[in-house]
């Protein structure tokens, strides 16, 4: 069998990516061991690097903090035998795809060690299929946010031992204190430890690092819906948003799709661009909004619910948006505030053919606006009429909302 160092036709990779658990060195494949004994330098977090120091014979630098910092070190030893050490699997929540990015394929091999969640799967007994694994050594828990349901499970990378304290509070401020933590402190070494307590009774303050944590819900907190039409009571608004009906009519409009970037402008509470986020964790959103006061509730509303990678952008339309044919494109725009004529002609004239466009209006005035740019550009457009059952004196009778017209556009 060919040595996998050296792939066929290729000379042989410069860059090797040692994946580490606990057991340390001896629990290291040959190929990997190799590569540590034919180094000309090793780097990584101080903690590797004790795994396997007794056994280099090359200089061993500490990974850098920042961490980017760590990966530009990395590349000035390009053309040396370079060892970089991570932690398990480097291309499960690792670092193994900031270090090999904008290297050809030849350049670098990985040799993983089986992951934390791999690890942790194996002593609870819990199928991975079944989880959802996150890393949050450096991410809000708030990513956890959309998972929160009776009965779902987690497997949770934390960034120490006090931040499973600070998770448990976390969920039970959420309601979810029913919930079990199962922590995992330092899988597949002589300091593996499992213990188990309850979110809202946990009193472990003797973690040790590395820690994960095995999330079982259980709780009476709200669940967040799995689809685009969220209970209003979610977003935090000053009144200005779009109620979850017509957010539902409106994300079906938007087709949000795997990978895709959204422009949310006049995002008012940031509901849009929210449910936009929750529909894929690839896609990405940027939100306009003119109000600072509106803004910032936007960003808190993203945080709050795990989209907080909502990017939230103050200023007026057509001004502040980046249409200058250098910058990306979205690949579906929303008009939810701030509908003039001159913003549909700023994003006529600046967005490619192709992108898609969903406008909403509830004045007479944008209705105007919309039933002329259709009658110009084609689309569809859409009258939304919603009326509630209310009190009308002894009985009830239905009360009409403001009617919304929509125009739906792909350009």
């Amino acid at each position: 069998m060919a040595d996998p160092a050296k792939r066929a036709g290729e000379d042989a990779p410069w860059l090797m990516i040692v994946g580490l658990s606990e057991d340390g060195y001896e629990a290291l494949s040959p190929p990997a061991r190799a590569a540590l004994a034919q180094a000309d330098v090793v780097i990584g977090p101080i903690r590797h690097l004790g795994l396997v120091l007794p056994h280099l014979t090359c200089p061993a630098h500490e990974w850098p903090v920042p961490f980017r910092e760590g990966v530009a070190r990395v590349m000035e030893w390009r053309g040396q035998r370079v060892v970089a050490l991570v932690s398990g699997d480097p291309f499960w929540f690792g670092a193994g795809s900031s270090l090999v990015a904008g290297l050809p394929p030849n350049e670098w091999i990985a040799h993983p060690a089986p992951s934390t969640f791999t690890l942790a799967a194996a002593r609870l007994g819990w199928a991975i299929q079944d989880l959802v694994c996150l890393g949050l050594h450096a991410a809000p828990f708030a990513r956890l946010r959309p998972h929160l349901a009776p009965g779902r499970r987690a497997l949770v990378l934390l960034r120490d031992g006090a931040a499973v304290g600070d998770l448990a509070r976390w969920l039970t401020d959420l309601g979810f204190g029913a919930s079990t933590l199962h922590v995992l402190e330092a899988l597949g070494g002589p300091r593996e430890r499992v213990r188990e307590g309850r979110a809202d009774a946990f009193t472990l303050t003797d973690i040790a690092h590395p820690v994960a944590v095995g999330l079982s819900c259980a709780g009476s907190g709200p669940a967040l819906a799995l689809t685009p039409g969220r209970d209003d009571m979610l977003f935090a608004s000053d009144g200005q948003i779009t109620k979850a009906p017509v957010r539902a009519l409106t994300l079906a409009a938007l087709a949000p799709r795997a990978g895709e970037h959204l422009w949310d402008i006049g995002a008012g509470s940031g509901s849009i661009g929210i449910e936009w986020l929750l529909a894929h964790p690839s896609t990405r959103a940027t939100a306009f909004e003119a109000d600072p006061v509106r803004a910032a509730r936007a960003r808190a509303n993203a945080g709050a619910l795990g989209a907080d990678r909502l990017t939230v952008i103050e200023g007026r339309a057509p001004a502040c948006l980046p249409l200058d044919p250098s910058d990306p494109r979205p690949d579906a725009v929303f008009i939810g505030g701030g509908l003039s004529q001159a913003l549909l002609d700023a994003l006529r004239a600046g967005l490619p053919a192709g992108t898609r466009l969903v406008a909403n209006a509830v004045t007479l005035e944008s209705e105007v606006l919309l039933a002329q740019a259709q009658g110009l550009h084609g689309g569809s457009l859409l009258r939304i009429e919603l009326a509630d059952a209310a009190p009308l004196g002894p009985r009830r009778g239905w009360k009409a909302r403001y009617p919304i017209v929509q125009w739906s556009v792909t350009l």
